[in-house]
């Protein structure tokens, strides 16, 4: 299943718990904002928070940021 399937179902799936709901959406969130990083920069865990909370609903911790944009391979603390 591609990620953007996983987050669409993460975001209506009632059986899932809230931190597998949030670690899915965190990883389409730092995906997300590393397509939107300016060329030649890498995304920021700030983007990933914003893009979480701006187009998903939903508050992240910093920490989940990071492991996102580490999972989707680009990081810049």
């Amino acid at each position: 299943m591609t990620l953007w399937r996983q987050v669409l179902a993460a975001l209506s799936d009632d059986t899932l718990d809230d931190s597998t709901r949030e670690e899915i959406v965190a990883r389409g969130a730092a995906q997300l904002a590393v397509r939107r990083a300016p060329e030649g920069q890498q995304a920021t865990p700030q983007a990933v928070l914003d893009t979480a909370f701006h187009g998903f609903n939903l508050l992240l911790t910093v920490e989940q940021a990071r492991e996102a944009l580490r999972e989707v391979g680009r990081v810049h603390e």
